[in-house]
This record gives C-alpha cells, sequence and structure tokens, in this order.
C-alpha cells in the first residue's frame, strides 16, 4: 500500500509564488501530482463551520484582505482570489480538494490548532467525516495532542502524526506555559494523543524523545526542507522530507 513515506512531500503544494502557483492551491496541487510527489495541505474551521485548505488564521497574506478566517463564512473565503496567483485560484473547501486529488498522490493533511476547544473538537470531527469515504492514502497530524484525540474519537483508525520542534522560539511558543512547551517538546502526551508517526522540524531531529521513538520503528517526516543541501543530512534522521522551494529530484 501506498504511504505519505514513500514520496517526498510537497509542502503545501509544490508552490512558487514568482511563477504565480500559491500555497495550498490547486494549482500547486497539481503541480505536485505532476511530478509524483505527496503532498501537505492544511485545514482551518470558518466561522459557520464550514472545513477550508488554508493556512493562516488571518487573510491578509494570502488574499490581501483583512479579517479572521474563524469569523467569515466558508463561501465568502472561497471567493477570495488568491494573492498573485496566475490562474485566479481561490480557498478550496477540503471536500474540493480530496474531489481534486482523488487518490492520485498520498496527502498528509494538517488539522490547525483552533482558537477554543469547542473549535478543535469541531474541525476535526467535521474534518474526519468529510475524508471517511476518500479512496486513496490520507493521514492527519496536528502541533495539539488534543486536537490528535479528537480526531480518534471522530472514529478515525489510521496513521495519526504529532507534529513537534525544540519549543526554543518565542515567537513562534513565547505564550505557552513552560510547563507545557516541556510536555510538548518531549512527547510526554502519548498516553492522551497515541500518535503513530512524527513529523518534526529540520533542526530539532536529535531531541531525544523523536530519537527514542524512531529507534523503536516509528516513522518520522521532517519539516521543513527548503535547501537540497539539507536533504542528505535530514534523512540520516528521519524517514521522509517535506519541502518547499526546491526539486528534490531534479
Amino acid at each position: 500500500m501506498t504511504t505519505p513515506f514513500d514520496r517526498p512531500i510537497a509542502h503545501r503544494g509544490l508552490h512558487d509564488r514568482s511563477r504565480g502557483i500559491i500555497e495550498n492551491s490547486a494549482s500547486a496541487f497539481e503541480a505536485a501530482i505532476a511530478r509524483g510527489f505527496a503532498i501537505e495541505c492544511d485545514l482551518q474551521l470558518s466561522g459557520d463551520g464550514a472545513i477550508l485548505v488554508f493556512h493562516d488564521h488571518d487573510l491578509q497574506r494570502l488574499t490581501g484582505r483583512d479579517g479572521n478566517i474563524h469569523e467569515l463564512a466558508g463561501n465568502e473565503i472561497c471567493a477570495m482570489p488568491l494573492l498573485d496567483s496566475a490562474s485566479g485560484d481561490t480557498p478550496q473547501l477540503f471536500a474540493q480538494f480530496l474531489e481534486q486529488i482523488a487518490g492520485r498522490v498520498p496527502l498528509v493533511v494538517e488539522i490547525k490548532q483552533q482558537p477554543t476547544a469547542a473549535g478543535n473538537a469541531e474541525i476535526a470531527e467535521k474534518s474526519v467525516e468529510i475524508a471517511r469515504d476518500y479512496r486513496g492514502p490520507l493521514v492527519f497530524k496536528s502541533f495539539d495532542p488534543t486536537v490528535l484525540k479528537a480526531v480518534r474519537k471522530a472514529g478515525y483508525s489510521g496513521q495519526l502524526g504529532i507534529i513537534t520542534y525544540g519549543y526554543r522560539t518565542p515567537e513562534w511558543d513565547g505564550h505557552i506555559p513552560a510547563h507545557r512547551r516541556f510536555m510538548l517538546r518531549h512527547l510526554l502526551h502519548w498516553p492522551l494523543s497515541r500518535f503513530t508517526f512524527i513529523s518534526c522540524e529540520r533542526t530539532a531531529l536529535d531531541l531525544p524523545a523523536v530519537r527514542f521513538f524512531r529507534t523503536f520503528g516509528m516513522n518520522v517526516m521532517s519539516w521543513t526542507v527548503r535547501e537540497k543541501a539539507h536533504v542528505p543530512g535530514v534523512r540520516a534522521q528521519a524517514d521522509q522530507i517535506v519541502f518547499e522551494g526546491f526539486d528534490p529530484e531534479a
């Protein structure tokens, strides 16, 4: 069976803004499919409960519009052209994305942490339901252990990944209490989250917990590899790369 670890994973699709191919867009996903790469994408929850393929919590960087994705209706967001898209791509619903991919390449689907616990439960439940009848290799992952627990509670039985890094980056995690950063860094939530693979930031692959789980056979993918020169070193510590900005097989 094909798995997401079989092929390099294009981070948010095979995007290239200089060519008008924007991250998490239909064009970026088709470009990845054309090269036979697996695809990583992100899911967010709109204000009216739609599941969207979109990375940011706000709209400014990707659409040039003001506003928070959690406060707007899904159909409103899906009508907004992505900035600099040569083909006029707009954000997709998760269901539309799955219809586009149609099992052609493996999918690594990140469920973004939501502002509230209720939002985490809602996005997990709805994402699992939308993907329930999908016929193709697909795995879910998240930074948030409680999201993974919610995904399992929603009935998902496939591979489930925890995303991690060193938790020593104040601009990312300065708001997280020290004791929680320690728990996340050392993957001490495993009894709760029951992850089955790890998605680890490139410079944190030597974390003791990551090395421990990999020693006992757990697969590790590494994000985000942005230079071809980094690939050999990453490959020595991980089973697959999540890449952007270059073609690892060119």
